[in-house]
């Protein structure tokens, strides 16, 4: 698990900190102010690895560069498997790339990426750690499992290593024809990942799609009782199922190779998640956090899971609310600050407010809107709020502004009330 995480020229700012909590940790900011490169450097610090370097077909993940000519430095403190270690990393320029200590690095148990553009990767403690040759340590096992989209569906192959993972398709169809432990794993993923019990995303029968494709295709089974190849689903549930799976598959994986190296099961978990609601519709944004951590304490029982989530969504943020401990979770917050001359990107660790429901949180510090109206709403308000604070608007005037509310705000909308009171108190309105 990561504790924390210190930047200096490196990234959006001069310097960034962060303490993260042991539980939840919700990162929300702009587009362009580091949500995904924070989620990218913890990724690095617990594994050493930059996941776009290890798969090149991947457009994000790659290895962060500073952003001047100062020394840049990433610092941070990861608990391991028997002790904390705290380090810090510097940028060599010479040789482009981050120093390391000599020797293994410590294991911080399983960790696991969800990328914004639908690409994962996961670290397991006992297929990605080093091991002893003789009395040396080295590095001879794939230094992690790294995901395009594409291969998360077919497959992922290493030149050298051959077959690494059947792919959502192979893997699926085969589980659900042996109907043991690994299917009964995804069907209850699935079931919690649902995004309410009406519409529970259940397993339908295997398929073919076409004379040239001999695979047997996965299903399932919609509310309207259909059963749809999960290669035609829609964008939102693919995102969803490729989570189920990956997850299922990391932890049966990681099970196999513990019981083979003669180990325990980690007893830790690091999940970090960008862009949280990625494709999803509102009432499945209302259940995605509470879901996953449901979903990542029942199959890793004896670990202490942690998670760290970007989001854009004022939904996801009103979801945490009945779940949010201070003691456990935390929020942080990236703004875009002009002083003078000077604009810089500030990152703070933010006190967790209940708003109560989504629009307060559209007006919160976490998306710093002036409303949660349209653009062209909150505009005709301003003009009313200045009208009605000044005495040398005309009744043309008002009725101009009257006419521009009509078009924009809803009938029910509770600046009417306002504005009747003030414009009939002023003889403009009727």
């Amino acid at each position: 698990m990561i504790e924390e995480l210190s930047l200096r020229n490196v990234g959006p700012a001069p310097g960034m900190a962060l303490r993260f909590a042991p539980r939840l940790n919700l990162l929300t900011g702009d587009n362009g102010l580091g949500k995904s490169f924070l989620l990218d450097i913890a990724w690095w610090a617990l594994t050493r690895k930059w996941p776009g370097e290890l798969n090149r077909r991947l457009p994000t993940g790659l290895a962060a560069k500073p952003y001047d000519d100062k020394p840049a430095s990433i610092a941070f403190s990861v608990t391991g498997k028997s002790k904390s270690v705290t380090y810090e990393s510097r940028f060599d320029r010479k040789v482009q790339a981050w120093t390391g200590a000599a020797g293994r690095p410590v294991n911080p148990g399983l960790v696991l990426y969800a990328q914004a553009d639908g690409g994962f990767a996961a670290w397991d403690p006992a297929r990605n750690y080093w091991r002893k040759k003789g009395n040396v340590d080295v590095q001879d096992r794939p230094p992690a499992y790294v995901f395009s989209t594409q291969e998360i569906w077919d497959g992922l192959k290493d030149p050298d290593r051959g077959l690494l993972c059947n792919g959502l398709i192979t893997d699926w169809a085969g589980w659900q024809k042996e109907r043991g432990e690994a299917f009964k794993r995804l069907k209850a993923v699935l079931a919690a990942l649902s995004p309410e019990a009406s519409e529970r995303i259940e397993p339908g029968g295997l398929t073919r799609i076409s004379l040239d494709d001999a695979r047997d295709i996965p299903t399932i089974r919609m509310p309207y009782g259909q059963d749809v190849p999960v290669l035609h689903a829609s964008a939102g549930i693919r995102r969803i199922l490729a989570l189920a799976y990956l997850l299922v598959w990391t932890w049966e994986e990681h099970l196999k190779a513990a019981k083979l190296i003669g180990e325990a099961p980690t007893a830790q978990v690091t999940f970090l998640i960008d862009e949280i609601e990625c494709h999803l519709h509102p009432k499945w944004q209302r259940r995605i956090v509470a879901a996953l951590l449901e979903v990542m304490t029942s199959l890793a029982k004896d670990a202490s899971v942690q998670v760290i989530a970007a989001t854009h969504s004022p939904l996801v943020m009103a979801s945490v609310e009945p779940i949010f401990d201070a003691g456990k979770d935390a929020w942080f917050d990236l703004d875009f600050e002009s002083a003078g001359n000077q604009n810089a990107v500030v990152l703070r660790q933010r006190t967790f407010v209940r708003q109560g429901d989504a629009g307060n949180w559209l007006t919160s510090e976490a998306f710093d809107l002036q409303s949660s109206r349209s653009i062209e709403a909150e505009q005709a308000i301003e003009r009313a709020a200045v009208a009605m604070s000044s005495d040398n608007f005309s009744k043309a005037q008002a009725q101009k502004i009257h006419r521009d509310l009509l078009k924009v705000l809803g009938e029910t909308d509770p600046f009417w009330m306002r504005w009747r009171f003030v414009g009939e108190k002023k003889g403009w309105l009727p």
